[in-house]
């Protein structure tokens, strides 16, 4: 902005604020809110709460034009950073990485906005608003859910860290300003994808509290988060969107949320044609959506608001509280303060894809992998290697994601092949495709010189065969659930010939949800887990196979023995078989569960010798050392597993942390948690409660990797 023009914008600013005290950025946001409430009209309320509502000129109220930034953000503007999908990021163990991850998706995010702002012709059909919907939290109790891959975890507290990092990261530090307002997705409950807009899930008040909500908890009271979308199922019989108890007795009084809430896209219509199907018209619909705590929604709040409080339905105190709560997070995003006023408001168009946020991208796609299996072939010796086969469906295309969440701009992914061919200029790498992902394409061989038969032939010949094999968003994605935790289309097929064929092999498994694989856990002499990596998973996958990387990712779900094994999805008390935590029998790989190149070993846990209390912090320590010959990063887990007259986990997560220690060095591990985290919650008295006895605790390498063991004292 020029010097007169932005003196211009002062001078018109001061006029203005004689008369109009909103405008003024010297007075509280409150103040100025409760200014511009009274100004506007029933109708121009009514406009406010819609998430697409049109702009309101004489204020300045811009139509806000919501966005999405899964793990990197979308818009057809141009390729923007691609980060490793969220499950992919939970499995670095690193909130401060996490931090850093979603800092720089809104640094890009901002400059998208700003862009527009300052060239709004050059931008006008790319513009993105600042409200952003995500992270979504949801938790990966159905590991068939097809959204498996924008989520994190399966354990409440792993997935509540995370997303207090990534809202953290996405909504800035500035005392004064949001950088962006996250919304948290899908509240709450939501982990079905079939029939979800009718869907009822039945779930028991205990593991409401103790597994479903604590880390909507956490974003909120201690993350928050600006935002939560009301999702489509309803919990024991009321539909989220009418949950009053949800939205606002747990929400905005328990948790003293100051934020709105919107549904999600349809939210009121599943009212009318889902849940209430023939029982509620539109004007009931969104009359009782708001009277329950939904603030922001589509085009039938700008529609039928008005009917609703001329009709006595939707009262004028709850209509006020909604606009005051949405215009609340505008304020703060800046929208009606001059541009010098606001830090974000200078990021430059050139940070989008800026190279710190690339090798950000490749960073965390490096932490991101899980060494799974290891019978001694890894890492590689890149200068022994002449010729390298590289297999599968997914080691030469790539899953960015869904384009949905994304966007649709081509982004340049670096591939398995790509990545072997960069880092070993001087070998010989081949690539044949050998199978399909998509179970569509089940018994379609592949194009000629990428059939099983040439890829195994071609396996035959070289020094190590790399098998890429997965899934794609033909088998998992919104709208629809995984039928089987199998590998899907004929890869399975490809793999066990492929092994057959090379013992050097090394399955490379490129998934989002757990994939349950007896054979490959057995038979193949190193397995990893890459995820959908982003832009730099092919570098971030050669990077570890020979060995400049030392992996250090862990699991951040069970990955199931077999099918067998999983409750049915209509249950929603996690204790009938459900994680790590409640699971009949042995995992194939456990929760926290990920090798290394080099070896640590745990002594001389301390542990707090006070009562646990609820809301105190308590600290344990634990002394680590790197006795291997390689450096490497160890991610140290506490879990405690207790006692009481009711179903306790068999073991439950409190605290981690991923620490970096040199070949032979030592380090003191503190780690904090508060009791609060493995309380149980007490139907009888509706609060959380801590049983008197003794807890153990246990701290190792994954929730299966038990290195000591001690014990606190609940009295």
């Amino acid at each position: 902005m020029s010097l007169r023009l932005l003196l211009a914008s002062l001078f018109a600013l001061s006029v203005h604020a004689q008369t109009e005290p909103f405008r003024n950025p010297a007075l509280p946001v409150e103040q100025r809110v409760q200014d511009l409430l009274g100004r506007l009209t029933l109708e121009e309320k009514a406009v406010v709460l819609d998430h697409r509502g049109p702009t309101i000129e004489r204020f300045g109220i811009v139509e806000d034009n919501w966005n999405q930034c899964l793990h990197g953000v979308s818009w057809d503007g141009g390729p923007t950073t691609l980060f490793t999908i969220p499950t992919g990021l939970a499995a670095t163990w690193d909130p401060p990485l996490v931090k850093q991850v979603a800092d720089a998706i809104s640094t890009e995010a901002r400059a998208i906005n700003n862009a527009w702002k300052d060239h709004p012709q050059t931008f006008k059909g790319t513009r993105k608003g600042l409200i952003y919907r995500a992270p979504v939290i949801n938790i990966l109790r159905n590991p068939y859910w097809g959204r498996d891959n924008e989520a994190w975890s399966e354990d409440p507290h792993l997935c509540g860290r995370m997303a207090v990092a990534f809202v953290q990261g996405l909504q800035g530090d500035d005392p004064k300003h949001l950088k962006l307002a996250a919304t948290l997705k899908h509240y709450a409950v939501n982990n079905v994808e079939a029939k979800r807009t009718s869907l009822n899930a039945a779930v028991p008040e205990r593991w409401l509290r103790e597994y479903w909500l604590p880390h909507f908890r956490d974003a909120v009271v201690e993350g928050k988060a600006q935002s939560l979308m009301a999702s489509y199922n309803a919990i024991n019989g009321t539909p989220n969107n009418i949950n009053r108890w949800l939205l606002t007795d747990l929400l905005k009084a328990e948790w003293k949320h100051e934020g709105f809430v919107v549904s999600d896209l349809g939210g009121v219509r599943t009212m009318v044609t889902g849940h209430e199907k023939g029982s509620m018209n539109y004007v009931d619909a969104v009359a009782k959506s708001l009277m329950a705590g939904t603030d922001f929604s589509d085009k039938e709040y700008r529609t039928h608001i008005p009917e609703a409080v001329r009709t006595g339905k939707l009262t004028t105190e709850r209509l006020d509280d909604a606009v005051r709560r949405v215009l609340t997070v505008r304020f703060r995003l800046g929208e009606f303060d001059p541009a010098a006023q606001v830090s974000y408001r200078a990021i430059p168009i050139d940070k989008i894809g800026a190279p710190e946020h690339r090798a950000l991208s490749l960073e965390a796609s490096r932490k991101s992998i899980v060494l799974l299996e290891n019978r001694g072939l890894l890492p590689l010796d890149g200068a022994k290697l002449k010729r390298i086969v590289v297999l599968g469906p997914l080691a030469n295309i790539p899953v960015a994601g869904d384009p949905s969440y994304i966007g649709k701009s081509p982004r340049q992914i670096t591939s398995v092949v790509q990545g072997l061919r960069e880092r070993l200029p001087s070998a010989e790498v081949v690539f044949a495709k050998g199978a399909y992902a998509d179970p569509k394409l089940k018994d379609v061989k592949p194009d000629k010189g990428h059939s099983r038969e040439d890829a195994v032939a071609l396996a035959k010949s070289a020094d190590v065969a790399i098998l890429c094999v997965g899934t794609v968003l033909a088998n998992e994605h919104e709208g629809i659930d995984r039928t089987s935790l199998s590998l899907p289309g004929n890869q399975q097929e490809l793999v066990d010939a492929v092994l057959a064929a090379n013992p050097r092999t090394v399955v490379v498994l490129c998934n989002a949800g757990p994939l349950t694989v007896p054979s490959i856990q057995a038979q193949a002499p190193a397995v990893l887990a890459a995820w959908w990596s982003g832009e730099a998973q092919g570098l971030a996958v050669a990077d570890v196979l020979l060995g400049a990387v030392n992996p250090a990712g862990r699991l951040p779900y069970t990955v199931y023995a077999s099918e067998a094994q999983v409750p049915s999805r209509d249950i929603y008390d996690i204790s009938q078989g459900f994680t790590y935590m409640y699971l009949k029998g042995k995992p194939l790989w456990a929760f926290g569960h990920g090798l290394s190149y080099t070896q640590f070993q745990y002594q001389n846990l301390t542990l707090p010798s006070a009562n646990a209390v609820l809301g105190q912090t308590q600290t344990l320590t634990v002394e680590v050392k790197n006795t291997g010959n390689r450096d490497g990063e160890e991610v140290v887990q506490a879990y405690v597993s207790g006692h009481g007259p009711v179903v306790r986990p068999h073991r439950q997560l409190v605290a981690f942390q991923r620490v970096a220690l040199k070949a032979g060095e030592s380090k003191v591990v503190t780690l904090t948690y508060k009791p609060d985290t493995f309380a149980t919650w007490d139907v009888s008295k509706h609060g959380f409660t801590l049983f008197p006895g003794e807890e153990k605790v246990e701290v190792g390498a994954s929730s299966e990797d038990i290195r000591l063991t001690g014990s606190l004292t609940v009295k």
